[in-house]
């Protein structure tokens, strides 16, 4: 009668067991790690394949790891009877050599081992168990992991002074070069695009791009699962996407020249998709698990420092305009007892012309007053100087005879604007949306001097005109305006990096913007 315990041995014959045995090494090689048994010396009694091959170094330091191990966890006595339910000790460690990393685990051979073979195990069973697994993938992708995380936390990290000095677009701008040495030193990105989704349009509007060619934004893309290219299904699907082969991906659309394969990851903030980012390559399958992972750490940073520089231009513009209002509010009461006391005073002056005319004076200054205050709470949506500019009527030598297009949703810039220039001399042409500005360019029999753009309006964006005055019109110099830096498309940055003239931002000072109209016009093209 078989003892049970010695069933799984005894149930063979020697040749069954020979086979099983050498079946057992086949596969104790093939796992992809190193495993043998050692005395706990260090002295290496078997090894699979994988340990054998390891440098004598290696297997050294695998020998002073039992030899410590002994010390740490001797054997008990035999008179000692180990509690039921008693674990046997185990060692984790990590060893390295050169650019080789190693997880090695040493433990004393099971007890159910020991049972089930019975006495023939003799010695064995105060063996450990070595078991050496290779872990420089996983070093390596962990080292690369914590770079990026490193990179990305100063990406995110706004010095107080710096926001201070720099307006948005020049924040937009460190941002960029942040970006793009990330992306290139640790990333090795070469060839990339960040689109953010435009709430307004629903489009994704392309704020970076970095060795790409110009005819890469000549796409209109929206989230949609189809219709909209890759980009335009990672930002509907929240889901990366690995393009092995562009030839043959129905999903993909041009990018670079010779481009063989492309990685797109979303861009969140939270649980919110606020747009993507495009990897392209010129190798074939360039892109593969590791770089996923990467590009979706590296996304992440890179959409809360864009959701940063949202938030910090949102909160300048809702602070001016808070102040501003409060300062009307506040002058509104004095100024009207000023107004009062003037007219009680007039009747005490009516036959007094000197002591009437300074009060006269006195009214027409509190007018003014009021006409400054208004157009300073406006904000955004008024100017600043606007009574003095309006008070000159006289032809200017730079601006007389030029024909200017305005482009602003709102009809009071609008109307400052025209009437200040032309009463300098130009001609001048109003549009209330890009659409309008960009058809009046592409119908116009003469050719225009000068664009001057808000923008945030309707319909197309202020990027959007500006591009569509290089292809209208090439060389035509182009100003662009924006309430108190609020660029949501930024269309700043963008256009700066193909020759945009300047940039105002509301509410301006009217001799500023002539300043810069003259400089505009006066520019060699």
């Amino acid at each position: 009668m078989h003892n049970p315990k010695h069933t799984a041995v005894a149930m063979h014959s020697p040749q069954e067991d020979a086979a099983l045995a050498t079946l057992a090494l086949s596969l104790l090689s093939a796992i992809g790690e190193g495993v043998g048994l050692a005395e706990r010396n260090g002295k290496l009694i078997w090894a699979n394949d994988m340990l054998a091959k390891l440098g004598p170094t290696m297997l050294e330091r695998i020998a002073m790891a039992c030899r410590q191990f002994q010390n740490e966890h001797p054997l008990p006595p035999p008179s000692v009877t180990l509690p039921s339910g008693w674990l046997p000790p185990k060692s984790e460690s990590t060893l390295a050599e050169g650019d080789r990393f190693y997880e090695l685990m040493l433990t004393p051979v099971n007890q159910q081992t020991i049972d089930a073979i019975g006495p023939s195990v003799g010695k064995w069973s105060l063996c450990l168990v070595v078991l050496v697994r290779d872990v420089s993938a996983a070093k390596r992708l962990q080292h690369r992991i914590d770079a990026i995380d490193r990179a990305g936390s100063e990406l995110v990290r706004f010095e107080r002074d710096t926001v201070r000095r720099l307006n948005a677009p020049e924040r937009l701008k460190l941002m960029e070069q942040k970006i793009i040495a990330v992306a290139r030193n640790l990333l090795h990105f070469d060839h990339f695009a960040i689109r953010l989704l435009d709430e307004r349009s629903g489009k994704l509007e392309l704020v970076i791009a970095y060795g790409l060619p110009p005819e890469f934004d000549s796409f209109t893309i929206r989230p949609g699962l189809e219709g909209n290219g890759i980009s335009g299904y990672v930002a509907a699907s929240g889901r990366s996407y690995v393009c092995a082969d562009t030839a043959n991906d129905p999903l993909y659309l041009p990018g670079i020249i010779d481009a063989k394969s492309s990685l797109t990851v979303p861009l969140r903030v939270h649980d919110k998709v606020i747009g993507i980012m495009n990897v392209e390559s010129q190798q074939n399958k360039a892109f593969g698990e590791e770089e996923r992972q990467l590009g979706e750490i590296f996304g992440r940073y890179i959409a809360v420092a864009m959701h940063m520089l949202d938030l910090l231009v949102v909160e300048r513009t809702a602070t001016n305009a808070t102040i501003t209002g409060r300062v009307e509010l506040e002058l509104q009461e004095p100024l009207a007892d000023i107004a009062h006391e003037v007219e009680i005073l007039e009747k005490d002056a009516a036959n007094d012309p000197e002591h009437f005319a300074h009060l006269e004076r006195i009214k027409k200054d509190l007018i003014s007053i009021k006409n400054r205050l208004q157009y300073c709470t406006a904000g955004p949506a008024g100017l600043l100087g606007v009574e003095q500019a309006m008070a000159i009527s006289a032809s200017d030598p730079v601006i007389a005879g030029k024909r200017v297009l305005i482009a602003d949703d709102e009809p009071r810039i609008r109307t400052i604007i025209s009437c200040v220039l032309e009463r300098r001399g130009a001609f001048v042409t109003v549009c209330e949306s890009g659409d309008l500005a960009v058809q009046a360019m592409t119908d116009a029999a003469t050719r225009f001097d000068l664009l001057i753009s808000d923008i945030r309006m309707p319909g197309m964006n202020g990027y959007e005109v500006f591009a569509a005055s290089r292809k209208a019109m090439p060389g035509l110099p182009v100003i662009l305006m924006t309430g108190f830096g609020y660029d949501p498309h930024h269309s700043i940055v963008r256009a700066s990096q193909e020759g945009l003239q300047s940039v105002l931002f509301k509410p301006f000072q009217v001799e500023r913007m002539l300043d810069e109209v003259r400089k505009a016009l006066t520019k060699p093209v």
